[in-house]
């Protein structure tokens, strides 16, 4: 659990034109937009600058820009994110546009994976057009670690969450400063897939409680949400597994295991890594995702250590801290979608999670769907459009 964080009230606007020195407005100029801050809080903008127009979502955005704010790494110490901000085209309704911020899934744990630096996949640029034409600006988190100093701690849910929402406070700071057209409200939701639904999820347990009362947060949707992930992976160790993972899976307890070292450090992991230990973990902390899956695609995990992981001294209850979701606390709905035919993050993984949910009466709408882990995102539209509507018609 991070400890609690300073945090800050909106300030007003007059005090944000001081500090904003508008270099431009258009999204062409690539000079920066630089805010002057004075403390390290939490949600407090760095840098902003326009974003290049390469790096635009497709047919829904009319302006964006990327932002350079403060946040906290797995450690609870004060650190730096980067994020993106996309506008929709028009006019935003008398209060700014409603926010969605979009959870990214798996990319990477190195610097040069950062999303926020390249244009974003067919995929999730189709599926967040969407929301785009809903009347949603779009905030998207790199997360702490992901192209700054640092490393990301791949499904450390509870500090991503945080960068989620201090990427929303930095916004709604910034938007003082730009364009009218780039106003933004107070209502946001937070929607995302794979890694970034679990840290949806995550986002929505403690979403309240790391915004204050600067923002009024209102629900999740998370699809192909990795869950239970640590009961697995506290069995791995010599010879455990035998045989590489299948598919991408090899590659995700990779990144897991480095995100886990850097993040627990005092748990020593290093001192039961055999070579070929040292060699992929090492791998893990720069190669992005589809060199990764290459990669590492014939490599044993089992043949990483050379002993069970359980076997060093407080490993299990800091996998735990580190990988565990919530299972009550839900102060707002939220909903989860899962495929049927996903081998990402089986559905066997996750139903027990869901399960615990509804034992502890927490505000979960739930959605299975025949199609893949990918597949999900579309599929499940007809149901989590309507659904965001009514969170924010609430």
């Amino acid at each position: 659990m991070l400890p609690l964080r300073t945090r800050r009230t909106l300030p007003s606007a007059l005090a944000l034109c001081l500090a904003l020195t508008v270099v431009t407005t258009t999204a062409r100029d690539a000079q920066a937009l630089q805010v002057a801050t004075t403390l390290d809080t939490a949600g407090d903008v760095v840098a902003v600058e326009p974003l290049d127009e390469s790096l635009w979502i497709p047919d829904a955005t009319g302006s964006a820009y990327r932002l350079t704010y403060r946040t906290v790494d797995a450690h609870g110490q004060s650190a730096l994110s980067t994020g993106a901000l996309f506008v929709p085209q028009g006019d935003p309704p008398a209060d700014g546009w409603p926010v969605v911020a979009w959870a990214h899934g798996t990319v990477g744990l190195g610097d040069e994976c950062a999303p926020s630096a390249h244009p974003r996949s067919d995929r999730d640029a189709t599926y967040l057009a969407t929301w785009m034409h809903e009347g949603h600006a779009v905030l998207a988190s790199d997360y702490a670690g992901l192209g700054t100093p640092g490393l990301m701690a791949y499904l450390d849910g509870r500090s991503t969450a945080a960068n989620i929402t201090d990427l929303v406070l930095a916004a709604r700071s910034t938007a003082a400063g730009l364009p009218p057209q780039a106003r933004l409200d107070d209502e946001w939701v937070v929607i995302g897939q794979s890694q970034g639904a679990g840290a949806a999820i995550q986002a929505a347990r403690y979403a309240t409680e790391d915004g204050g009362a600067a923002l009024d947060f209102r629900g999740a949707v998370a699809t192909g949400t990795p869950a239970r992930i640590e009961r697995l992976v506290q069995r791995i160790g010599a010879n455990v597994p035998p045989v590489p993972l299948p598919g991408a899976l090899n590659a995700y307890v990779i990144y897991i295991l480095a995100g886990f070292r850097w993040a627990h450090p005092e748990v020593d992991v290093d001192s039961l890594l055999t070579p070929a230990g040292e060699r992929y973990l090492a791998l893990a902390e720069t190669e992005c995702l589809a060199g990764m899956i290459t990669r590492t695609a014939a490599a044993p995990i089992g043949t990483f250590f050379s002993k069970r992981l359980s076997s060093l001294p407080g490993f299990r209850d800091a996998l735990f801290d580190y990988l565990a979701m919530p299972e009550s606390g839900f102060d707002r709905p939220f909903f989860m979608g899962h495929g049927l035919l996903d081998t990402d993050v089986p559905l066997v993984l996750t139903q027990p999670y869901v399960s615990a949910l509804r034992r502890n009466h927490q505000p979960l709408t739930w959605k299975t769907y025949p199609t893949t882990h990918s597949g999900t995102m579309k599929a499940s539209l007809p149901d989590t459009l309507p659904f965001v509507r009514k969170l924010f018609a609430g």
